[in-house]
């Protein structure tokens, strides 16, 4: 009876492994996948957090100092803070000292303008990897989808080929074929099985830079579902579209915002020229000419040596500097522009150059060739070159499709926000 516990529980435990190793496959639209992303990716989480840092250092910039509280208290005679009168006299002294840093130039407003530009960066850099996070999951689902369409393909023809086989095999033991026609269809059968292989080398990974970006669970396996390539109409590119991208591109933008950051760091170095005032009120019992001695304490730095010539200068240089590496990055945003526009409408001319319904008689005139072949209507020879030609085109038309929609998204990826779906 044990034993027979024993079995059971050895079972269940071999099919709960089972269970775990076998790959769960989830089928995923892009609007869900890029749903899932922004709530999943780590990276994109880290930057949000960078962003809130950032608007805290705007408050920490607003603040003002603390003030200073100084005393000094006697401790002779082995007496320790004593503070009595004696015959009417005060006995003991007490000093007591209160002052306040006023900061002078509007350096807390100059630096408060420094941390907001500082948040408006972070924002920037959340944006950009946002930005980036769409690009690859987008391009990555589309991949995944022509290599899903490109396995079909090889699946469908290594099965017509297969059963082609089995008869040719039962015609060639009946010797109405020759070995070489049987070793030919053998050999085209064989390339097909290699490139489904490589098909799913190509799928897994993938599947797993998909997995990666949806923080996906290992044994998962991602289907995506998406609509063919709308190719009833050419893409719009309105003229202002440059202008357009120079106002969305985070990267851009970022560039421009690190001008602006150093122009107000050179105004922020400047005003620290100025010395800051120290000032406030002081409290002395015992120690002056009067008994109770109140007092007006003001002190600052005399800008005789250090006048912060070097950070001055500094920021200068800064700024010539951002203004090179703005004017550079304008030029680059041009050429990746024009790139993305010529892409994209070469893609579309490509895709839509051919008719729309040659592709479903080319697969008919496969089948129908399969058949005329089994029928010795078709040279072998022939019924190759026509198999060949079928997959070669089709796998033309995938990438056609694929190339397509990267350019898409590459356009959209310059530009910093989908100008096109």
């Amino acid at each position: 009876m044990h034993r027979f516990y024993l079995v059971l529980l050895i079972t269940a435990f071999s099919l709960s492994c089972f269970s775990q190793s076998t790959p769960d496959t989830v089928s995923i639209t892009l609007p869900e996948a890029e749903a899932k992303a922004i709530q999943n990716n780590l990276l994109l989480i880290a930057s949000k957090y960078n962003i809130e840092a950032s608007r805290a250092l705007i408050i920490q910039a607003k603040l003002w100092d603390n003030p200073v509280l100084n005393t000094d208290q006697n401790i002779y005679d082995g007496k320790f803070f004593r503070h009595t009168t004696v015959n009417g006299q005060p006995y003991g002294e007490v000093y007591i000292q209160l002052l306040q840093v006023f900061k002078t130039a509007g350096k807390r407003t100059k630096l408060a303008e420094l941390s907001t530009t500082s948040a408006q960066l972070a924002e920037l850099q959340f944006a950009d990897a946002l930005r980036n996070l769409r690009y690859a999951l987008r391009t990555n689902l589309y991949t995944a989808w022509q290599l899903k369409q490109v396995r079909m393909l090889f699946t469908q023809e290594y099965t017509e080929i297969e059963t082609l086989l089995s008869g040719m095999k039962a015609q060639y033991d009946a010797g109405n074929i020759s070995l070489k026609d049987l070793l030919r269809v053998q050999a085209l059968g064989l390339s097909l099985k290699q490139e489904l292989a490589e098909t799913d080398k190509q799928w897994t990974d993938v599947n797993s830079t998909l997995k990666l970006l949806l923080q996906e669970d290992k044994n998962t396996v991602l289907d995506p579902s998406l609509p063919e390539p709308d190719v009833s109409h050419a893409p719009v590119i309105a003229d202002t579209l440059l202008q357009f991208a120079r106002k969305n591109n985070p990267e851009y933008l970022s560039e421009q915002n690190q001008l602006l950051f150093q122009q107000q760091n050179l105004s922020y170095q400047k005003a620290l020229r100025a010395p800051d005032i120290t000032a406030g009120v002081e409290y002395d019992r015992a120690n002056t000419y009067a008994i109770n001695y109140w007092g007006l304490a003001v002190s600052l730095p005399l800008p005789l040596f250090n006048r912060n010539q070097g950070n001055i200068k500094s920021a200068q240089f800064s700024i010539k500097q951002e203004e090179s590496l703005l004017l550079q990055k304008d030029k680059k945003l041009q050429n990746e522009y024009q790139s993305a526009v010529s892409k994209l409408q070469l893609s579309y001319n490509v895709l839509v150059s051919g008719d729309k319904n040659y592709y479903a008689q080319y697969q008919q005139l496969l089948n129908n060739a399969v058949q005329s072949y089994r029928q010795r209507q078709m040279s072998l020879l022939e019924f190759i070159d026509l198999f060949e030609a079928f997959r070669d085109t089709r796998l033309q038309y995938l990438q056609q499709q694929l190339n397509y929609q990267k350019a898409k998204e590459d356009l959209n990826f310059t530009i910093g926000t989908d100008v096109l779906k």
